[in-house]
């Protein structure tokens, strides 16, 4: 296993010099209080999370104090790389939903995409603005050596976990600013202003406003992640609105204020594609739009992301994005995938098949660790019922090696104790392309853990980029 900390021969990696030095002044008291300190912030802005067992409790996201830090080398690949990857996709999605370059080259077959029921038809012919489908793009990264890196997953709908970025970073440099004086420590607080920007330079041609109306979108306060439409809305100065405060007229969206009507140009949308418009997706949705689809396609209003940006996060497509890396950017991947075996393959699930115990297997539109067989850390019983569901839907799941994931030193009961990590960087894709030098550092608290999603006891610390 590598560690981000330690090199092999136990010496502490010279970027983490400095904090090793502040770890060492720290007293097992000092730890607690900041500990305790951290919790209490945590629980008065209300960051919680769902927890998936019999009580279905929302608990505080456990916080580690000790940061995770890249060097800028390190830095400066995984940038490029997530850049690439984010141009892709969203070529992909242009190219799927109007002349299908892709399927006629023979690079991913048309069936596989038409299948997916997050393939959306009423998108078929149509064009967003600057061709951007996908504008915040969250890519899923571990660690496996020195230079060693592989992406998880890709999320083009509505990544979350960027509250949780700039939370993290807010309460660190509250609780210990003289760390910070001593390390060159990039920003990642500009974000939302990054993102307000990409998201106005994707206004529609129609929009009349000199400073174009962006609103987010939420299903609600009984959300999962409306403390992160809170937070964003209010860190962007924009509008959080609910359906009720919208409507359509003559093709344009309004929003409903005390001095009446006001056309918005840009909806930054929280809430999935079955619900946005009851008129075009499921007709029973209370909390859609009427009409707004109808506005979207005939250019009085943009809806970042646009619907049908889910089929870029299906775990059988994501096999072939190095693919599209090669066919639309014409460059070779820069990061690479995990290699993956994708069970509706017959000859691919047969290996899954006989080596279950050694796989991770996946359900290809899961999400939140959820749905997931650990081979190595899976029971007997476990491992059969999984394979009774492969045999019954193989089109369903995806597998995977295990991965060694990176250790990142974490406090565990004023102990220091390395925890895998994960790695969540966000990029904005608008008039330029720009990945915030940070990201979501998840962690698997519980030791021998793999899992890292907070709704499963994973918790989060700082990600730093030290600047040159």
């Amino acid at each position: 296993m590598f560690d981000e900390m330690y090199s092999s021969d136990a010496s502490v990696r010279e970027h983490y010099s400095k904090v090793n030095l502040w770890l060492e002044k720290m007293s097992s008291s000092k730890i607690n209080q900041k500990n305790v300190e951290a919790e209490s912030h945590f629980r008065r802005i209300g960051i919680t999370f769902s927890v998936q067992d019999n009580s279905m409790s929302e608990r505080i996201i456990p916080f580690d104090l000790i940061p995770r830090i890249f060097t800028n080398s390190e830095w400066s690949k995984l940038e490029k790389g997530v850049i690439q990857r984010s141009k892709a996709l969203n070529a992909f999605l242009a190219d799927i939903y109007n002349t299908g370059e892709i399927f006629r080259a023979s690079i991913i077959p048309k069936e596989l995409v038409y299948s997916k029921s997050s393939f959306e038809p009423s998108m078929v012919g149509f064009i967003p603005p600057r061709k951007i489908y996908s504008p915040i793009v969250g890519v899923d990264l571990v660690r496996t050596g020195q230079n060693d890196f592989y992406v998880l997953e890709d999320n083009c709908r509505t990544p979350s976990g960027v509250s949780y970025m700039l939370e993290n970073r807010e309460i660190m440099m509250r609780m210990f600013p003289d760390l910070f004086h001593s390390n060159r420590v990039s920003r990642v607080d500009d974000y939302p202003t990054r993102l307000l920007q990409t998201l106005m330079s994707l206004a529609p041609k129609k929009c009349e406003n000199s400073v174009p109306v962006v609103v987010l979108l939420t299903p609600g306060h009984l959300n999962s992640a409306y403390y992160e439409h809170t937070f964003l809305s209010d860190q962007m100065g924009i509008e959080m609105v609910e359906a009720q405060d919208l409507f359509v007229e003559d093709d344009f969206l309004y929003m409903k204020t005390v001095n009446g009507p006001k056309k918005v140009d840009v909806v930054y949308r929280r809430i999935d594609d079955n619900f946005l418009d009851p008129l075009v997706f499921n007709p029973s949705s209370v909390i859609g739009v009427p009409g707004i689809m109808q506005a979207y396609r005939t250019g009085g209003v943009n809806i970042c992301s646009a619907p049908g940006c889910g089929i870029a996060d299906d775990k059988s497509i994501y096999v072939y994005v190095p693919d599209m890396i090669r066919f639309y950017l014409g460059e070779s991947p820069i990061l690479d995938n995990v290699p993956t075996w994708r069970c509706e393959n017959s000859n691919e699930l047969k290996y899954v098949l006989e080596n279950l115990s050694k796989l991770v297997v996946k359900e290809v539109d899961g999400s939140g660790g959820y749905g997931m067989l650990i081979g190595p850390k899976s029971t007997k019983k476990t491992i059969k019922e999984f394979y009774q569901k492969l045999k019954k839907n193989p089109k369903g799941y995806i597998a995977q090696p295990t991965l060694d994931l990176s250790s990142s030193p974490t406090l565990i009961n004023s102990q220091i104790s390395g925890r895998r990590v994960d790695l969540r960087p966000f990029c904005l894709v608008g008039q330029e392309v720009q990945l915030c030098p940070g990201g979501l550092t998840r962690v698997a608290m519980n030791e021998g853990s793999y899992v890292v999603n907070s709704s499963q006891g994973g918790g989060v610390k700082d990600t730093w980029v030290l600047a040159d």
